[in-house]
Formats: structure tokens, C-alpha cells, sequence
């Protein structure tokens, strides 16, 4: 269809996105004019509001200035969707479509940013944890998962710490699970749960995948850091962050080693089970 009349629809229907964008890019960025500032902001805050005790104050800012502006966004590009489809073409919708997609994966950076946030006044408890059993049962749902992506997995018998099972099966699924996604592209993937061999009180999580450049080792902790485009391994930038903070919350720390194309290597020390 064609004419002055859809002409002006579709310009009244772009129009209104771009005022949306508009909107939401002022408020939700803070008239910060890259996504990168507005992430490094973020980091910046969740530091600050952590420093002053402020875990309950992060998830009230993060709830209402965040989510409030991507509500703006996805009622608008819905309501240009629903009421003008007709005269846009398919390129059009697939733009509004984009705009949607966007809104939704904000939206799961928020709750990872909101988890995230949690882990630093979540009570701890503190018990022996069998962290091999723990490995097993999520490599078994990794597997089933993604039965077609096959992975020789070595899992050493006998490793246990003491800590919270709850917060160590968040650390072994972070750890194990990008493993297990960054071997995507090996030939022969493997994946390995072992205790280092120097260090008693220290584990290790290792793989053949893709790996990184060690010059940038010390972003891989960081909130929203990431060494790999999301499109080829997607994910929050969330995860190893939240490693760091539950290993360190039990007294350890976590380091990791790696080469492109060559692997990486997580290490992990926690406290030992009294013998």
C-alpha cells in the first residue's frame, strides 16, 4: 500500500519509536552517550552503594529508574507494532521487533545487576559441601540441555569445602556452564573439575575452548566485562562477577589463566572440611 495517507502513518509511526528511543535513552542512560559509560556507571554505583552498606537502596534505584524507562520503551514500540503494522513494511517490523528484543535483554541485565547486587548481604551458612556431587548433577543437566553438544568431562572424586550449597552450586554452574559454552566450537571439548595440583584448599574448572587474551584477564570479574561478543557466546557478563563475590564472601579468592583458542583455566580456593 502506497500513498500520502500511509506515508503519513508511517512517518507518525516512526516517529513515535524515535521519540520513545529518545526518552528512554535520556533517562535510562543519564544523558550518557555510549552504552559503555552507561555500563562503567553502573559498575561505578554498584560499587558505591556496596561501600555504604546500600545493597537494599541498589535494588530500589535499579527497579524504578531502570525498569520504569524500558516499560516506556516496549508500550511504545507495541503500540506502533500493533496499531500501524499495516502500513509498515517488513523491515519496519523487524526494526520494532529489534527495539522489543533489546527491551527484553535489559531487562534480564537488570536481574542479573539485582542478583548480583543480593550476593553481598545474603546470609551465608557455612557446612561441608560435596563439591563433586555438586559438579555431577550439573554436568547431567547441562547434557540434557544440550544433548547434541558432546563434552568429555573429568570430574576428580572426593572434592568437599566448607561454605553455603546454595551460593557454591551458583559458583560450580558459572564456572562449569561457560566451560561448557565456550567449548562450543572445539573439536573434541573437554571440561575438567579438578583440586590443583599445589595449592590443597584451591579447585580448578578447565577447558579447550575458545579462551582469552591474558592481557585482559583482569576485566573477565568484572560486572558486564566481557571478552567475546554476546552473538557468538551469549550471556549476561554477569556470571564470573558473581564468582568472585561468593568465593570472596567465603574468605577465598579466585584467579583465572587462559590463551586464545587455547582454553582457560578457573582457580577457586575455599575453606577446607576439618579432618
Amino acid at each position: 500500500m502506497t500513498g500520502p495517507g500511509n506515508a503519513v502513518l508511517i512517518a507518525l509511526a516512526l516517529l513515535a519509536a524515535a521519540a520513545a528511543g529518545a526518552i528512554v535513552a535520556l533517562v535510562l542512560l543519564r544523558r550518557q552517550r555510549s552504552q559503555g559509560i552507561a555500563l562503567r556507571h553502573a559498575r561505578e554505583r554498584i560499587a558505591e552503594l556496596e561501600g555504604e552498606g546500600g545493597a537494599e537502596s541498589f535494588g530500589a534505584l535499579v527497579s524504578h529508574d531502570l525498569r520504569a524507562p524500558i516499560r516506556v520503551v516496549e508500550g511504545f514500540t507495541r503500540i506502533v507494532k500493533e496499531d500501524y503494522a499495516s502500513v509498515l513494511d517488513r523491515i519496519g517490523i523487524d526494526h520494532l521487533d529489534r527495539v522489543l528484543g533489546a527491551a527484553a535483554r535489559m531487562n534480564h541485565m537488570i536481574d542479573a545487576l539485582l542478583a548480583l547486587s543480593r550476593l553481598s548481604s545474603q546470609p551465608i551458612a557455612q557446612g561441608p559441601v560435596d563439591l563433586s556431587q555438586l559438579a555431577a548433577y550439573i554436568v547431567a543437566d547441562l547434557r540434557r540441555l544440550t544433548p547434541e553438544h558432546e563434552v568429555a568431562v573429568e570430574i576428580e572424586p572426593g572434592l568437599s569445602a566448607v561454605g553455603d550449597p546454595t551460593l557454591l552450586r551458583m559458583v560450580l554452574e558459572n564456572l562449569l556452564g561457560n566451560a561448557w559454552k565456550y567449548t562450543g566450537n572445539a573439536k573434541a571439548p573437554r571440561v575438567s573439575f579438578t583440586r590443583h595440583a599445589d595449592e590443597p584448599a584451591t579447585f580448578t574448572v578447565r577447558d579447550n575452548g575458545a579462551g582469552f587474551d591474558m592481557r585482559y584477564a583482569d576485566r573477565l570479574f568484572g560486572a558486564f566485562q566481557r571478552l567475546h561478543s554476546a552473538s557468538e557466546f551469549p550471556g549476561t557478563g554477569i556470571g564470573l562477577a558473581s564468582v568472585r563475590r561468593i568465593v570472596r564472601r567465603h574468605g577465598g579468592e579466585v584467579r583465572a589463566e587462559g590463551a586464545p583458542d587455547r582454553g582457560a583455566s578457573f582457580h577457586f580456593s575455599l575453606p577446607p572440611v576439618p579432618r
